[in-house]
């Protein structure tokens, strides 16, 4: 029987390493030397460890076929001023690491199926979040209307790590005021990192009660240094006071209210539908927000401003359940034109605070009418659609069975602004709406979204 020693195995398996060796080092010399060519990323060619050309493996940049393609969650375009809109959209990158320098998309906005304007550009995407693609002065045909805004985002060329995304920036004490004279939106911003951030986009959005967007403006930071705060500034040429129907914006308001003989039609003792009505309108004005302010106009032949514009709620409820009909006024005529013209001299008065709204609520039985032979209807109408288009926003109300219905909504401001009351019994109930749509439940609420390349990897 033959004995194995160990010292025979031991050197039998250093012989056979080191063969298996020599031949790994020859087969590795000559594949580095013929077939190996080490990863570029610059080269235009895959190779080495890259996932596709010049991606992937060694390289920084991401292959796009490993990304994620960003999705709109919505455009909308916001009108400045007629034939003037800004537009945004929110785009949603859900890569956690991958964000691109270079974006590039086309905005179209569209009268029904027709492009009636377009504007091309490129953003920047960081990873990770939702962030805003802003486009302003966008000009169309004042005449135009937008019905839809378009956006189309095109594949990225190059897709690259970035070590921070939305948590970078904070924003902290956010002010609206003037939201009627030059509005004016102010914010802190705050560079939570410690690197400074270069060429800092940051948008507002400001949404109403239902999380539906209503304007929105730019600005930029140039830079922003590390663990500081920075105070910026966000400005629109025109009111957003219409629109930004949130509590936060206080309202002044004119009530026009109808003194002619045929507001006691229904009944003399009391008059009626004019007690009804004046106690619909006292209950409004009671009603309304600290901040508010409330001014009264009557009119019959004659337009007559009974109170300047005060936050007194309680005494301008009063002032109107002490109104009556003038007894001449029972062969006399309704002269609304008077009326508005008188209410908007109000809301465009020293007493107006910059940072309400203003609001003209007519009510009114009747067309208007004249001793003269001009054409006090269109005449009425069309001064109700200058006074709009100064920033006044008209609610009205037909009182009674007979009004004329036309009338009434080619006076309101939009078609929901126009309210019919059959009787002085429906008026709490549309009064009532008129507050709740100046006011609406919940706070509106402001995006702050900043973006910056600073915290992309390098490709280099």
């Amino acid at each position: 029987m033959s004995t194995v020693r160990p010292w025979a195995v031991w050197r039998r398996s250093i012989y056979l390493s080191g063969l298996l060796s020599f031949f790994v080092a020859i087969g590795a010399a000559i594949y580095f030397s013929y077939f190996f060519s080490p990863a570029d990323c610059f080269d235009g060619v895959r190779n080495a460890s890259e996932a596709g050309v010049d991606c992937g493996g060694a390289c920084v940049r991401i292959c796009s076929f490993e990304v994620i393609p960003p999705k709109v969650v919505w455009v909308n375009s916001f009108e400045v001023q007629p034939g003037q809109y800004n537009t945004v959209a929110y785009v949603e990158n859900i890569n956690q690491l991958a964000g691109t320098k270079k974006l590039e998309y086309l905005i179209e906005l569209k009268n029904n199926d027709r492009v009636v304007a377009s504007r091309s550009g490129e953003t920047i995407l960081p990873p990770n979040s939702v962030y805003p693609i802003f486009e302003g002065r966008i000009f169309t045909n004042e005449k135009e209307t937008i019905t839809d805004t378009v956006i189309t985002i095109y594949p990225a060329d190059v897709w690259q790590p970035a070590i921070v995304s939305s948590e970078q920036f904070r924003t902290r004490d956010i002010n609206l005021t003037r939201a009627d004279e030059r509005p004016r939106l102010d914010v802190s911003i705050e560079n939570t990192l410690l690197s400074t951030a270069t060429d800092v986009e940051v948008v507002a959005t400001i949404f109403n009660a239902a999380g539906v967007p209503v304007t929105a403006s730019q600005t930029v930071v140039d830079s922003l240094a590390g663990k500081t705060t920075e105070d910026i500034v966000f400005t629109w040429p025109n009111s957003i006071a219409k629109t930004v129907r949130s509590c936060v914006v206080p309202t002044d308001v004119t009530l026009a209210i109808d003194l002619s003989g045929s507001m006691n039609n229904d009944n003399d003792v009391p008059p009626e539908p004019l007690t009804g009505a004046l106690a619909a309108a006292s209950t409004f004005a009671k009603n309304m927000q600290e901040a508010d302010a409330v001014s009264l106009v009557t009119f019959a032949t004659e337009a007559s401003n009974q109170l300047s514009l005060t936050s007194q709620h309680e005494a301008v409820a009063e002032a109107i359940l002490r109104l009556e009909i003038n007894p001449e006024e029972e062969t006399g005529f309704t002269n609304t034109a008077a009326a508005l013209e008188l209410a908007a001299a109000e809301l465009n008065s020293s007493n107006h605070n910059d940072d309400a709204r203003r609001v003209l609520v007519l009510l009114t039985d009747g067309l208007p009418t004249t001793s003269g032979d001009e054409d006090i209807i269109s005449l009425t109408e069309e001064l109700a659609h200058q006074i709009d288009l100064s920033g006044v926003q008209i609610y009205a109300i037909g009182l009674g069975e007979s009004v004329d219905r036309q009338f009434i909504r080619n006076v309101a401001s939009l078609p929901e602004n126009a309210y019919f009351a059959p009787s002085s019994d429906d008026l709490a109930t549309i009064y009532a709406n008129i507050t709740s749509s100046l006011c609406e439940t919940g706070p509106a609420r402001i995006d702050i979204i900043a973006k910056t390349t600073a915290n992309f990897t390098p490709l280099q």
